[in-house]
């Protein structure tokens, strides 16, 4: 076997011990004398790794009893118009804080149902400059929210832009003012703890730390769940899915067993304070390459914002840029070509990446400014 080492945005790394337990139960899974896939989702082997991975999320994030946990399909992509469907009714205002390309497409959609229903969605804040680009995020006292505002909504790391909120405090909320906080968290849950109370809903697609691409996790207040509109579709209500423990139709069973494996996966590894000092410890890592590259490698972000999850990294021209991708390709390091409407080298260190990985790309950082 020959695997490379693995930095891609997503889908991204999976834990090598995850991988290996789910290719010995592919075809035989506890006994039952066939695959998971092949499990009913009523009956009772998958239904034990169904709510195991459920419980397991709530003991590892420490998720308070008046939440719920939804296991959804349609990807991240799919809430950025679930969201103000479920909860923008006619005459409310929804805001929104842009702080990268997800931000746009999430207020682009938001928009599109307020115009059907006459409600409004304003910009609350966004760090866009003048050259279309991003290099941080808007604080959230430069946050413009009305007080009857019915949410407000953001993302908490932007994957293309390398930009993160809550890199050495709490992330940003406006709950205590009474305002509904809902956060796109999907390439930065869990990377370490966080208060989940501080949100009315998180909702994150799996593919960077929690598992395959094919599923997406909901957390929420239940009371949140309950104001949603109960005039659209039953699929597109998040209630309907909440109050079926996600069981309202088949789920996407094999993504959520290996969902629950990399959750074991986490305990195993001592829970997500562990995970912070891996994720630090892996960052500061390739950080530290950039800083002691005598500017042949920079970083465009705002240093107290440089996501811990996508390092993006600029080189001297673009031939650089291609000449030190194809290398590292041939050296086995993989997926670190930077977002086609980006440009540059974007590394991904989601979880499952290990230290020594992120190690040796530094390591190779060094070697290839040194002989470029």
């Amino acid at each position: 076997m020959n695997r490379v080492l693995n930095f891609s945005a997503g889908p991204a790394a999976l834990p090598f011990e995850v991988l290996s337990q789910a290719q010995r139960e592919l075809l035989d899974f506890n006994g039952t004398g066939m695959s998971v896939m092949e499990q009913s989702h009523r009956g009772k082997a998958y239904e034990t790794v169904h709510m195991r991975a459920i419980a397991r999320l709530r003991q590892l994030m420490k998720i308070p009893d008046d939440y719920s946990v939804v296991f959804l399909q349609g990807g991240a992509s799919m809430q950025f118009a679930q969201v103000p469907l479920n909860f923008l009714s006619a005459g409310q205002k929804a805001a929104y804080v842009v702080n990268g390309t997800w931000g746009d497409k999430a207020i682009a959609e938001a928009k599109i149902v307020a115009a059907s229903r006459g409600a409004e969605v304003l910009l609350a804040a966004s760090s866009k400059d003048a050259k279309g680009s991003y290099q941080s995020a808007p604080l959230q006292p430069l946050w413009s929210v009305p007080n009857e505002a019915a949410y407000v909504h953001y993302a908490s790391n932007e994957t293309i832009h390398g930009i993160q909120y809550g890199i050495s405090d709490a992330l940003p909320s406006l709950e205590s003012r009474g305002i509904s906080t809902i956060c796109d968290m999907s390439s930065d849950l869990m990377w370490r703890p966080i208060n989940v109370s501080d949100f009315s809903m998180i909702y994150a697609g799996a593919q960077k730390n929690l598992g395959p691409s094919g599923v997406t996790l909901l957390i929420a207040k239940r009371k949140f769940l309950d104001v949603g509109d109960s005039r659209i579709p039953k699929m597109l209500q998040y209630r309907t899915h909440a109050e079926a423990d996600s069981l309202y139709n088949t789920p996407p069973t094999f993504a959520i067993y290996l969902v629950d494996l990399v959750l074991g996966w986490i305990e195993q590894q001592g829970g997500l304070e562990a995970i912070e000092r891996l994720n630090r410890n892996k960052a500061s890592a390739i950080y530290g390459a950039i800083e002691a590259s005598g500017g042949f490698y920079r970083c465009p972000v705002e240093a107290s914002q440089r996501s811990v999850m996508n390092v993006v990294v600029r080189l001297p021209d673009e031939r650089a840029e291609e000449a030190f991708v194809a290398q590292a390709e041939q050296a086995g390091f993989v997926g670190l070509k930077g977002h086609r409407s980006a440009g540059g080298i974007r590394v991904s260190l989601y979880n499952a990446v290990t230290l020594e990985a992120a190690q040796r790309l530094a390591a190779f950082m060094t070697s290839f400014a040194a002989s470029f």
